[in-house]
């Protein structure tokens, strides 16, 4: 890659993203109504609550960083302060992507030129890691909830079929993860990225040993985005965490399996977040406003900073 591009995907990069988050936020927002919302809320519990999300927000994207770090590890020794940075980078990138996919272009642009394209695959096995704790326990959430409802509904038969279908994909994405050859095989078979085959042995060397850590360390992080909705929830929405408990984990569970594009996943997410979080129509404001704070707090605010570490950090180039 030369400096031209890299200089034209750094300032593409910063330019988009910034516009992103205004018009995002411009669509999606009732200031008065929101501001009404938050005035007749406890000042303190509010304040203690978003310090606290922020807070987690660091961890989250550091237990991240963690992660990647692990997993590049084989090809390329990085600092965990370089680590941080190409994570944050990333979530720039990720932000004007559907589902967040470009995430691993910033990250990769971190490592040196040779090790790119395989320190991409390496990058996928994370995201894999991460979708495989997302759908095992939004599954495991969903058929406790619709569990007890059955008696009421009287009519089980979509909610097993959900189940079913979750369960199908939980177990296809475990196989898959804990199968890093497979995996290779499959890509052999995308004629999108043949050509790149050779690099995706990078897949072979992980471990089982080595997959499981990274895994815990996806839980970890579903640990934590999890307890930072639930307390922003409580804070705006006035929803104690037992109430939500269940549903957090099936909205997280639907919006991750919704594809997306940049001006619609705020929307989609917030939809899932009322549809199924809300238990009256009251509160249905304060969870989207919930979920609008969530998502400027956890992606907005790192993918800003993202964006400025892309301008000045020191990026090799291919002639270099």
């Amino acid at each position: 890659m030369s400096r031209r591009t890299i200089l034209f995907i750094r300032w593409g990069v910063f330019i988009l993203a910034c516009g992103f988050l205004y018009v995002r936020l411009a669509r999606h927002s009732d200031p008065a109504a929101f501001t009404e919302l938050l005035a007749a809320r406890d000042r303190s519990l509010l304040w203690s609550a978003m310090a606290s999300t922020f807070v987690l927000m660091l961890l989250n994207w550091g237990i991240e960083a963690v992660k990647w770090r692990k997993l590049v590890q084989g090809l390329e020794a990085l600092s965990l302060r370089r680590a941080v940075a190409a994570v944050y980078a990333g979530t720039s990138i990720g932000l004007i992507t559907p589902n967040r996919v470009g995430e691993f272009v910033g990250r990769v642009l971190f490592l040196a030129p040779a090790h790119r394209i395989p320190g991409s695959f390496a990058t996928a096995v994370g995201s894999i890691a991460q979708f495989v704790v997302t759908v095992v326990t939004g599954t495991i959430a969903f058929s406790l909830m619709r569990a007890g409802t059955w008696p009421l509904d009287g009519s089980p038969w979509t909610s097993i079929a959900g189940m079913v279908l979750c369960s199908v994909v939980a177990g296809g994405s475990l196989v898959l993860y804990f199968n890093p050859d497979l995996l290779r095989t499959l890509i052999a078979r995308l004629p999108v990225v043949r050509r790149w085959e050779r690099h995706a042995a990078v897949l072979e060397g992980f471990s089982l040993k080595e997959l499981f850590a990274v895994l815990m360390l996806s839980l970890a992080r579903y640990v934590v985005f999890t307890v930072q909705f639930l307390i922003v929830l409580a804070a705006v929405a006035g929803i104690a965490p037992g109430e939500a408990l269940l549903a957090v984990p099936v909205a997280f569970l639907i919006s991750t399996l919704i594809p997306t594009v940049m001006l619609t996943e705020l929307g989609v997410r917030g939809s899932v977040a009322v549809a199924l979080i809300s238990p009256q129509v009251s509160q249905d404001q304060g969870v989207f406003l919930a979920s609008t704070l969530l998502w400027l707090i956890n992606i907005g605010v790192p993918a800003l900073v993202g964006s400025f570490i892309l301008l000045l950090a020191r990026i090799r180039s291919a002639g270099e």
